[in-house]
C-alpha cells in the first residue's frame, strides 16, 4: 500500500504543478516521437537542441514527458504508437486537459490491449513526417534544392537536404516528385566543378535514387508502386540478402513494383499515374471496382462496389475534390446505381429497376 501512495503522489507531483501550456506538452510529446519512434537525422537532433533551449518550459515539459516515457518505451514501437493514437482519440472525445492526457498514457503500459499491435492504419506518420496532408487534400512543396513534390490524399513524407545527398522518405501515401538542380551542391572549385547531389526516396520496401526525373511513388499493401514520367529511376529492394535483390533501372513511361526481395512489372490499370496534381482521377478502359477503389481514397468512409457491375469498363476524368459528384456521373454514363446508406458508407450497384 505504501508503494501505490507513492506511485501515485509521484505522478501528482509530475502533472499537476505548474500547469504547463498544452502547446508546449504538444511540442514535447512530438519532439518525443520523432526522437524515439523515427530515425532521426543529425538535422533533426539540432532542431531538438534548438527548441529544448529556447524557454525553462521546454525544458520542464521535456522532462515530464522523458519521465513518463521511461516505461513505456519498453512497448513494442508499434503498439507504443498505437497507444498514443488512442490516448489522444480519448483525450479529444472526453475534451482532456493535456495534463490528464499525460496521467492516462503514465498508465497506459498496463492497460493496452494486444488488439492494437495488429492496426495498420494509423495517422502517426503525420506526427513523424515534415509534411503530411489529410483525406482528400494535396499539398505541393517546393523544396530549397529546387525540387518540386506533390503530396496526394492521406501522405506524409519527411526530407533531409542538408548531407551530402539529398533524401526524401515516404511514410505513407502518394508522391509526384519533379527533381531541382540543387544548387545547394557542393561548391566549385578550379579543380572540381559544381557537384549536384544524389536524389533518393526511401520507402519501406526499399529506396530509389532519381536520375534527373519526375515520378509517382505510391504505398500499396503489395509494396511500392513506381511510375515515371520523365528520366528514370533506379530502385533498390530493402532485403540485400535477398538472391533478387538487384538494381532495377525504370525509365519514361514505364512503372514497377518495388517491393522487400525485389522488383516486378505492374498490370495495366488505365490511370494516369499522376494526374491527381491536377486534382482528377483520369484514364481510359478503367475497371470500375478500380475507380470506386481509388475514389474511396479521397473521401471519408467506404465506397463498396458490387460484384455484378465491378468489371464494367469506365473512361472519363473524375474530379477528387467532389466525390459525390463523380458518383453520380457514373449513375448518368453507366447502367449503375449510388446507394447511400449513411454519408460514410456508399455502394455501387446495378441500375435499380422500375
Amino acid at each position: 500500500m505504501t508503494g501505490n501512495r507513492g506511485t501515485a503522489s509521484n505522478e501528482q507531483s509530475l502533472l499537476e504543478p505548474d500547469h504547463l501550456p498544452d502547446t508546449i506538452v504538444d511540442a514535447a510529446i512530438t519532439w518525443s516521437v520523432k526522437l524515439n519512434y523515427n530515425h532521426a537525422t543529425p538535422a533533426t537532433h539540432q532542431a531538438f537542441d534548438h527548441w529544448l533551449r529556447a524557454a525553462p518550459l521546454h525544458q520542464q515539459a521535456w522532462e515530464r514527458v522523458s519521465t513518463l516515457r521511461s516505461d513505456f518505451t519498453k512497448l513494442p514501437p508499434k503498439l507504443a504508437l498505437d497507444t498514443l493514437q488512442v490516448i489522444e482519440t480519448k483525450r479529444q472525445n472526453l475534451k482532456l486537459s493535456r495534463r490528464h492526457a499525460m496521467r492516462l498514457l503514465s498508465l497506459a503500459g498496463l492497460t493496452v490491449s494486444v488488439g492494437w499491435l495488429v492496426r495498420d492504419n494509423t495517422p502517426w506518420q503525420r506526427l513523424l513526417a515534415d509534411a503530411s496532408t489529410a483525406t482528400g487534400e494535396q499539398k505541393t512543396l517546393h523544396l530549397t534544392d529546387g525540387t518540386v513534390i506533390v503530396l496526394n490524399t492521406d501522405s506524409a513524407i519527411s526530407t533531409d537536404l542538408s548531407g551530402e545527398r539529398r533524401l526524401v522518405v515516404l511514410q505513407r501515401g502518394e508522391i509526384l516528385i519533379t527533381t531541382g538542380a540543387d544548387t545547394g551542391g557542393h561548391a566549385s572549385t578550379a579543380k572540381r566543378p559544381m557537384q549536384k547531389r544524389p536524389f533518393w526516396v526511401e520507402t519501406p520496401n526499399g529506396r530509389m535514387q532519381a536520375l534527373g526525373t519526375s515520378f509517382v511513388v505510391r504505398l500499396e499493401a503489395r509494396g511500392t508502386r513506381i511510375s515515371v514520367m520523365e528520366g528514370a529511376v533506379a530502385l533498390h529492394p530493402a532485403d540485400v540478402s535477398s538472391p533478387d535483390n538487384k538494381s532495377v533501372i525504370v525509365h519514361a513511361g514505364e512503372s514497377r513494383w518495388l517491393m522487400n526481395d525485389g522488383t516486378g512489372p505492374t498490370e495495366l490499370h488505365g490511370f494516369e499515374d499522376d494526374a491527381f496534381a491536377d486534382g482528377v482521377i483520369a484514364g481510359k478502359n478503367i475497371r470500375l471496382a478500380d475507380l470506386v477503389t481509388e475514389l474511396s481514397r479521397y473521401r471519408t468512409g467506404r465506397i463498396i462496389c458490387d460484384t455484378r457491375v465491378a468489371d464494367l469498363r469506365v473512361s472519363g476524368v473524375f474530379h477528387i475534390k467532389d466525390t459525390d459528384q463523380a458518383l453520380q456521373f457514373l449513375v448518368q454514363t453507366q447502367p449503375v446505381s449510388v446507394i447511400y446508406r449513411t454519408r460514410f458508407w456508399v455502394t455501387v450497384g446495378p441500375e435499380l429497376q422500375g
